[in-house]
């Protein structure tokens, strides 16, 4: 199927292996806590072998959005590349069983293995994240389909993809594809070292897109400032809807002139894995069925909450009967 999609995205497709940690072991092992670092083949294969009670999901940041985004019932696509591997059939299987097409079928033979990302959670809630990119890495223009992103009301980016020259073409012919044909097409600035890496591009591209969502740290770094309100004042100049999440603070969503900010309901964390993500899925939503920012920003805030409760990304309670329960539908 190419057509009539309501949301689609397009970033890394990796299987998150996810396990309970400490700190101690984080320090002996060499892992940062609470950020993404990209591994080696080698050091995958380390940590992978460490993991204890391991728990297998199919992950990657927008991936777990539009995952969020089928269970609300909306119509979702996702483009990524995985190998025909066990991990990579997997993947491929859970992502449509939650009710979202997964548009790019398991590559047969590929060049390198599925990607996967080993997740150590500390009792805190943090988890810290060793990505192995894999075969997701060599996601490039062809694997995007023309028809199936120019069919699509809101396509959303994976800042991710601008670390490889491959990814960055699928990313820039993709949302060429959707805006042409009327659809809004909006970036996860991914992190913010991610931001670093890519700053002059992610600038260009605030400017072509039609809504950005990313931290206070991202926003920060991409305009190389420690104060958030100077850059949310640059940000609202230069993009056309600016989303800012912040830790447990106020949500502040800006468009033109108009300027909300969504209070946070305060939810002890069990797993932070997620929480941008399906903040992202909740706010989509509201965009995607025509409601007001506040609104929209109120059912990221919801979905956020959901799935920070539990271990793993994607949400395991009804997302739209919250919805219901807070009024919002």
């Amino acid at each position: 199927m190419t057509t009539g999609f309501d949301v689609i995205g397009i970033g890394n497709a990796v299987v998150d292996v996810l396990s309970s940690s400490d700190d101690n072991f984080l320090d002996i092992m060499g892992i940062e806590k609470g950020i993404m670092q990209l591994v080696e083949q080698t050091r995958a294969e380390t940590l992978f072998a460490a993991m204890t009670e391991r728990r297998h999901a199919a992950g990657g940041s927008v991936a777990n959005t539009i995952a969020g985004l089928g269970t609300l019932g909306l119509r979702t696509g996702f483009i990524g590349r995985v190998r025909d591997d066990a991990l990579g059939k997997f993947y491929a299987e859970e992502m449509e069983k939650e009710g979202t097409a997964f548009l790019n079928p398991p590559v047969p033979e590929g060049e390198l293995p599925t990607s996967r990302t080993m997740i150590f959670i500390t009792p805190d809630g943090e988890r810290s994240m060793n990505t192995y990119l894999g075969i997701s890495a060599e996601l490039g223009g062809g694997d995007v389909d023309d028809g199936a992103v120019g069919s699509s009301k809101i396509l959303f980016l994976e800042g991710y993809l601008y670390d490889k020259d491959k990814g960055k073409e699928a990313f820039e012919r993709a949302a060429a594809a959707c805006r042409a044909a009327g659809g809004k097409a909006g970036i996860a600035l991914s992190d913010p070292f991610c931001v670093d890496r890519h700053r002059r591009d992610f600038r260009r591209l605030v400017t072509q897109l039609d809504y950005v969502i990313g931290n206070q740290h991202e926003w920060e770094s991409l305009y190389e400032t420690d104060d958030l309100e100077t850059a949310l004042a640059q940000a609202a100049e230069d993009c056309g809807l600016v989303v800012c999440t912040r830790s447990g603070e106020d949500v502040v969503l800006i468009k033109g002139s108009e300027r909300v900010e969504v209070p946070v309901t305060t939810v002890t964390p069990v797993d932070a894995t997620g929480a941008g993500d399906q903040f992202a899925a909740g706010f989509l939503y509201g965009i995607a069925t025509g409601q007001s920012l506040e609104i929209a920003g109120k059912m990221g805030c919801i979905a956020a909450a959901e799935v920070i409760g539990h271990i793993g990304p994607r949400p395991q309670a009804n997302i739209k009967h919250l919805f219901r329960q807070a009024g919002l539908i």
